[in-house]
């Protein structure tokens, strides 16, 4: 018999689940979290999280906490983990955040505190103080915030610790899916979501006694938070812990902690193997021995067969067996997975004709024809989950291999959008009908949770084919339309309300934000192009974190429309791939001569090797952002020095001539993203042969004010 399945317990809520664990295995290592990503490490066992947790608590119920919301401020690490099980110890819902960084937008978190209408605000002792210098100015729902440091707090205050009544039902958590603008959409996820969603993912990955999982994920959304931390403790399975930033600037420090770790189990979206494959050389994978990975799922974006085969391809040779590769699919509405493949099993994929895809036909035909299209099936529902596709027009179920939206019904699905009702009603109480049934009477069967994606049934595995929602997810992260294109409509006089799409694009394998956008009729003959799309590009980094692969500035008037008045998206997309848009101005990466832009940035480089003796070029060029580095100097590079380096390399990883850069201009005036920002303070950390933290880009946040700190320190 499985060794865990000897250890069951009474699962009623998450708190009987970490009591128990400290009750039985006091002296188990829960988690461990690589400070550097690597070999630096500070660990928690069963007995010690218990003990912080309930401190945690009863510092809440001694101000009467029960009830409320409490915001979750907190780097990657443990203290995190004990804040959330703290919360649940006192009966708080809590609601987890990215911490903000300084310069950065705030907007998001501001929506989401008064939204959740949180009192308390639990962070770190060191985020405190900077937290608060922040949100001094800040009106509104932060001036309401209790803040509390749970590191400071004295762990001899368990002692008073008291379990709150807490029902199956009860919420543990918001989730919010949405961006940083509009209504926010704050899932209720309830203790029972939970433990019915773990129990289902252990159905699946028939995890042993000695399994081990590794994750870098952010425990701030779903796939990071259940995946990462609450499901390894639903089954006492020790969990390795890393940062998404760790991953991002040096992404072999996944494999290597599956490697030194022995690991069974371990993920991420679609986008991480690609990086993996992209940015790992040879040199990289010394003593590399991938044998024990078990596990690899794969979720929360577009899978797609290319990255399947070449990570395969890449890392076979170091232990890596393709048949590890677990394809999954699943959402915040429903905790987090909803179907699952078989494990250990090669993934299953389905070869048909792209043609008769599109009339929402499902026909199988040979891998060698020209309109063919391959699809990685993401399993099928398990633990009692049901997944039907339904017509999203009739609301009628659809046959097998027809395309439809996917209805998901299960006890994993959570209990709507916290303090939104008619979605709530819309999204997930939906209901079959039948061809003869009253067109305004629901039938028996439902409720069901329409999750707006596309998909098809063959054979019982569910195949995901695109998104009727228009949801935009990009490197795993989910982003609605609206919210980026009112920030768009906001950022320039010029930009026309109600007449923009955001959508995304597959470029070269990749998941890319494109923006159309009607101007007001009285700025059309005094457009300034270029000043419109740099402060677009600004805005959308600074509120979204994103970077704009091509804006399309269009005629008043001529952006497609339903005759309601709804903006078609899909029509957008459609007209902007075959170029028939009515587009006054063009800027992109499509439209720039980036062998131009190469030429011109390898020349200025050069420039450094006159007085550096190192070679030209000595690190491997990414295939996903053509970035060539210089090897590390012999010499202190002078203050010019970074700033010409700073000033080639971000024309490479962005895509733009050099004259479009300007020193004292902010990195989001250029679009960087969070994570471009990261990778690329990983390649001036390599070069000047010294550790760089990450956050310097938004402490210093222009070429000019990032080289005056590097050469002066």
């Amino acid at each position: 018999m499985n060794a865990l399945r000897t250890n069951t317990l009474p699962q009623t809520n998450v708190v009987d689940v970490l009591r128990h664990r400290a009750n039985c295995q006091p002296d188990l290592t829960g988690y461990t979290f690589l400070i550097d990503g690597e070999t630096k490490a500070v660990s928690l066992t069963y007995a010690a999280l218990d003990l912080q947790a309930r401190a945690i608590a009863a510092h809440l119920q001694s101000h009467n906490a029960y009830g409320s919301r409490a915001l979750l401020l907190y780097p990657s690490g443990l203290a995190f983990i004990a804040a959330f099980l703290g919360c649940l110890y006192a009966g708080v819902t809590a609601v987890p955040a990215y911490p903000p960084q300084q310069n950065q937008n705030r907007q998001r978190l501001q929506t989401i505190v008064a939204d959740a209408q949180a009192t308390f605000a639990l962070t770190t002792a060191a985020l405190l103080l900077e937290s608060k210098m922040q949100f001094e100015h800040t009106q509104g729902a932060f001036s309401h915030l209790h803040w509390i440091a749970t590191d400071a707090l004295e762990t001899s205050a368990a002692a008073a610790w008291k379990m709150p009544q807490l029902e199956s039902d009860a919420i543990a958590l918001l989730q919010y899916t949405s961006g940083s603008t509009g209504a926010p959409k704050g899932v209720m996820v309830t203790h029972h979501n939970l433990i019915h969603n773990a129990t289902m993912i252990q159905d699946c990955f028939q995890d042993g006694a000695d399994s081990i999982g590794v994750s870098w994920l952010p425990p701030y959304h779903d796939m990071g938070l259940i995946g990462g931390i609450l499901q390894p403790l639903s089954i006492g399975r020790p969990m390795i812990l890393m940062s998404p930033t760790a991953f991002l600037r040096k992404p072999v420090r996944w494999l290597q902690a599956i490697s030194r770790y022995r690991a069974t189990t371990s993920g991420g979206p679609n986008f991480a193997y690609d990086l993996c494959v992209n940015k790992i050389t040879a040199a990289d994978c010394e003593a590399l021995d991938l044998g024990s990975w078990q596990i690899a799922f794969n979720g929360a974006e577009p899978i797609r067969p290319q990255t399947l085969e070449a990570f395969s391809n890449a890392f076979q040779s170091y232990g890596f067996h393709r048949a590890a590769f677990y394809p999954c699919y699943g959402m915040a509405e429903a905790t987090l997975m909803v179907t699952g493949c078989t494990r250990m099993n090669p993934p299953v994929v389905c070869t048909v004709d792209a043609i008769a895809l599109k009339d929402k036909q499902a026909i199988p035909v040979e891998h060698s024809l020209q309109t063919s299209q391959t699809i990685v099936s993401c399993g099928q529902a398990r633990r009692e989950k049901k997944v039907v596709i339904v017509d999203p027009n009739t609301l009628e179920q659809c046959e097998d291999s027809t395309v439809g939206e996917i209805w998901v019904s299960s006890l994993s699905v959570a209990q709507g959008y916290w303090n939104q009702p008619q979605e709530t009603e819309r999204v997930f109480n939906a209901y079959l009908k039948n061809a003869h049934s009253d067109a305004h009477r629901k039938t028996h069967e439902g409720p069901f949770l329409r999750t707006g994606d596309l998909g098809f049934i063959q054979s019982g595995e569910l195949f995901v084919t695109g998104r009727l929602k228009e949801l935009i997810i990009i490197r795993g992260r989910n982003h609605y339309p609206h919210d980026i294109e009112w920030t768009v409509q906001s950022s320039h006089a010029a930009l026309r309300s109600g007449g923009g799409a955001a959508f995304s694009v597959d470029a070269n394998g990749v998941e890319r934000l494109v923006i159309v956008q009607e101007v007001e009729r009285s700025a059309v003959r005094q457009l300034v192009a270029e000043e419109v799309f740099a402060a677009l590009r600004r805005a959308i980094s600074e509120n979204h974190h994103l970077q704009v692969y091509a804006i399309a500035l269009l005629k008043p008037g001529s952006i497609p429309k339903t005759s309601s008045g709804k903006i078609q998206r899909t029509e957008c997309r459609a007209r902007f791939m075959e170029g028939s848009l009515a587009t006054l101005e063009a800027w992109g990466e499509r439209s720039v001569d980036f062998q131009q832009v190469q030429a011109a940035a390898e020349a200025m480089l050069k420039t450094l090797t006159s007085s550096q003796s190192s070679p030209l070029f000595g690190s491997k060029e990414s295939s996903s952002s053509n970035i060539q580095s210089l090897t590390t100097p012999t010499l202190a590079p002078t203050e010019e020095d970074i700033q010409t380096w700073m000033t080639a390399n971000l024309a490479l990883y962005l895509k733009i001539p050099l004259d479009d850069i300007d020193l004292s201009e902010p990195f989001s005036h250029y679009g960087l993203d969070s994570s471009s920002a990261v990778s690329l303070a990983a390649e001036l950390s390599n070069w000047l042969g010294r550790e760089l933290e990450p956050t310097l880009f938004w402490e210093y946040p222009s070429i000019e004010a990032l080289a005056h700190y590097l050469g002066s320190t």
